[in-house]
């Protein structure tokens, strides 16, 4: 098995950036779901309540962040220029974040359709994982992602569930951070500890999976129930459909790229 496919989401729930490598960090790739929007109450913004979101596109230079949506963009220094902290709300998380200037907010809101704010994690600020997944207590930390560092998938799986659809999916639709490749169906979920280049990886819950599934990432329109109506007939637990698994960095630093190998230390 090797690494096929590398992905990190800048701005959370905004589209996706493909990377021939990245640098594993603490809390994701270097530079995944580091900032967010945000409503007047605080409150994250996700395609789950406006699937629009998912054609903004983001590139990245050295220093700023460019986002476009047709023939709008607007460039976003790494750093906020204004001074303003608020505290924000992701799930049952509540952290402090830097917020941006009232002409960026301003772009975000039109283009997405409702008023909104941009926010950045400081690096100084540490959200915890769940401690009871978490391979080091109390220290596993992650970005805005929405509970852990790393999503993982093997093209196995969705070639599985291809199988069952009337429509093929792309892998988008899940938006993983890593992609395996020649592994069987559903193999990640046996995986307790992997091995990607000289990176280690505990493999320590799946993924449920939610609504934003059905959101086609190319025209930010929903397109009925599928996935999850299928996914839901085989991949249901507990009330939860499951596809990919949350993975935390046992030795964060250096890079992966793709073509890494992928081998498994131990199986659950």
């Amino acid at each position: 098995m090797h690494l096929s496919e590398i992905y990190i989401y800048p701005v959370k729930s905004l589209k996706g950036i493909s990377l021939s490598e990245a640098q594993v960090e603490d809390r994701g790739l270097r530079l995944d779901r580091r900032w967010m929007l945000v409503d007047d109450k605080n409150q994250f913004l996700t395609q789950r309540e406006f699937p629009r979101m998912a054609i903004v596109n983001i590139s990245v230079d050295r220093d700023s962040l460019t986002a476009a949506i047709e023939d709008s963009k607007k460039i976003i220094p790494f750093f906020p220029n204004s001074n303003e902290n608020a505290s924000v709300k992701i799930w049952k998380s509540r952290v402090r974040a830097r917020v941006y200037a009232v002409e960026i907010n301003e772009w975000f809101s039109e283009m997405i359709g409702t008023k909104c704010r941009l926010v950045l994690m400081p690096e100084e600020v540490k959200r915890k994982v769940d401690p009871f997944y978490a391979v080091r207590k109390f220290k596993n930390i992650v970005s805005f992602a929405d509970g852990y560092p790393f999503l993982l998938i093997g093209e196995g799986s969705l070639r599985d569930l291809n199988s069952k659809l009337e429509t093929p999916l792309p892998m988008n639709r899940f938006r993983p951070n890593l992609v395996v490749k020649e592994s069987q169906p559903f193999a990640e979920d046996r995986w307790k500890k992997i091995k990607i280049g000289e990176k280690i990886f505990h493999v320590v819950k799946p993924c449920g999976r939610c609504i934003i599934t059905t959101v086609d990432q190319e025209t930010g329109e929903r397109n009925g129930k599928e996935p999850l109506k299928t996914l839901s007939t085989y991949r249901n637990r507990n009330g939860k459909v499951l596809f990919g698994q949350n993975l935390i960095a046992e030795n964060p630093g250096a890079s992966i790229r793709v073509g890494d190998k992928v081998e498994v230390i131990e199986n659950k």
